[in-house]
């Protein structure tokens, strides 16, 4: 009886732990596991009460022999041993196999905590090394068409000294001899076009240019006269007579053109802007050009350079264009336009060619070459060194050789596409995209035949960049206008595309 008070408690403290252990699981487990301990509660009183029943069938059958019952009681404990170390084993194993399965749960939550971390890891390391992977594959296309293609070599440092020391000697030298007199007054030169903008498309094809700003000389004035507008503005300079008995007169100087005709007839004795340089009274181009190109030529026989280098002039109607010559290597080409500033702006009227089959020796066209430089200078400072705008708008003129798009059409096209795209994405590895982008740009540019102007009605403009009012508020001027005009005209451009585009492919490809 004792022995069975002992199972009982036992079974009574299973039981609770059962319970304990089963609030941990889920509700259908849990009922499972009650219904489960109760039934072994039922089991164990059933055993409780056989053998109270055989411990009075026991007592009423002493008389029978000591014998039989100690033999019967025997065998009765040995039975009752068995029976509760079964339900013991039994108990045991139901407690270890309900402790297990609550904790399962916790492992397979940690598990697929775990899992899910590992993957978004692994998910991020793909994201990172397909990203690594992308930027390589843009860097290997980039450094292979850089370095693929045969660009040409430019002398830049050794040659940028020579044509600035040059210039400079040249304007010192004018103003020297010709400062008090009647004729125009030469301003410090202004680098512009391809070669000092960094992107001549080929080497025989370098030609540093400058813009001479002319002043008028003292007791002159220019007046800008707009003339026919063919594709852009154009003018007529009128050079005029003022008075200068009021104005502060240099030392030892009282002229007056005007008003003393003994100056009058000091300024006819000598060259003078009106008799030598003008066409009734308007600056004539072609007159400029030969008077300029007499002086550089009369000017170089007295420079010490004239010792190792050879100066040839080189025949042109608007310009003074000549070459230097080292031995039979070493030409570098220079041209000198000539231009009249518009107000305080960075626009000029200048005596570069323009687009008319025919321009009349007192027309000045427009010319926003100034302009130009500053903005690719205001580029150059925010850019990365390995900015690749320069080398895209290169590859594409140089495509153009010997077609007739003009360079100035591109030119325009990536002005547009780097005041659209970030600089940040000019970058040598996005080379091949922003190729694309110049084509694609173009073609959209043909297809619809418009092409505005970069500097004309463009809010874009960089604020730097000093605009004459009416041209920051003019109408957009569209440089694709003839071909809207002419079915013709545009077909042939559009397969002038194609061309290019084909040029450019297999520069890419051929490298040359």
């Amino acid at each position: 009886m004792a022995l069975l008070d002992i199972v009982f408690g036992i079974l009574q403290i299973l039981i609770h732990n059962v319970q304990l252990v089963g609030e941990e699981l889920d509700e259908e487990t849990r009922k499972r596991m009650e219904l489960r301990a109760e039934m072994l509660k039922r089991e164990t009183t059933r055993l409780w009460q056989e053998e109270e029943q055989m411990n009075q069938e026991q007592r009423s059958q002493e008389s029978n022999g000591f014998t039989w019952a100690s033999l019967l009681l025997s065998a009765l404990q040995h039975w009752q041993f068995w029976a509760v170390a079964a339900v013991l084993v039994l108990l045991f194993g139901l407690c270890w196999w309900l402790r297990k399965r609550s904790h399962e749960p916790e492992r397979e939550e940690e598990s697929s905590d775990s899992g899910v971390e590992e993957e978004e890891h692994e998910e991020e390391d793909d994201n990172a090394n397909e990203s690594e992977e992308e930027i390589d594959e843009a860097n290997e296309l980039g450094i292979f068409f850089e370095e693929h293609i045969q660009w040409p070599a430019q002398h830049l440092d050794r040659d940028y000294q020579t044509v600035t020391g040059l210039m400079e000697t040249f304007i010192l030298i004018y103003q020297h001899f010709f400062s008090n007199t009647c004729l125009p007054v030469l301003e410090n030169a202004i680098e512009v076009g391809s070669a000092f903008e960094g992107w001549s498309p080929r080497e025989e094809d370098i030609t540093y240019r400058l813009l001479v700003p002319l002043k008028p000389p003292r007791g002159h004035i220019f007046h800008l006269e707009p003339g026919p507008v063919w594709l852009m503005r154009n003018f007529r300079i009128l050079v005029d007579l003022v008075c200068t008995c009021e104005m502060e007169q240099p030392a030892g100087e009282t002229r007056c053109f005007l008003h003393e005709l003994e100056q009058e007839q000091r300024r006819n004795e000598g060259p003078n802007i009106l008799d030598d340089l003008c066409t009734d009274s308007y600056l004539d181009v072609q007159k400029i050009a030969r008077y300029f190109q007499m002086f550089v030529r009369r000017s170089w026989r007295a420079l010490p350079i004239s010792a190792a280098h050879r100066l040839t002039v080189l025949p042109s109607d608007r310009s003074c264009k000549f070459s230097v010559t080292r031995g039979r290597e070493q030409r570098i080409l220079i041209e000198l336009l000539f231009g009249v500033q518009e107000g305080d702006s960075d626009i000029f009227v200048s005596s570069q060619y323009t687009e008319a089959a025919y321009t009349p020796s007192t027309m000045w066209p427009e010319t926003y070459a100034v302009a130009e430089m500053k903005f690719f200078s205001h580029i150059a400072r925010q850019a990365e060194p390995d900015t690749y705008h320069l080398r895209c708008l290169q590859l594409c003129v140089r495509c153009l050789l010997g077609r007739d798009f003009s360079t100035y059409t591109l030119k325009t096209v990536v002005m547009h596409l780097l005041t659209a795209i970030p600089l940040s994405e000019w970058r040598r590895r996005h080379f091949w995209e922003r190729l694309n982008d110049i084509m694609m740009y173009l073609q959209s540019c043909l297809e619809e035949k418009q092409l505005n102007h970069f500097f004309i009605g463009n809010a874009n403009v960089p604020e730097e960049i000093i605009l004459p009012l009416e041209l920051r508020v003019a109408e957009p001027v569209n440089l694709f206008q003839h071909l809207a005009q002419d079915p013709d005209a545009h077909e042939y451009a559009l397969l002038e595309f194609e061309e290019l585009r084909i040029r450019l492919r297999r520069l890419l490809l051929q490298g040359r």
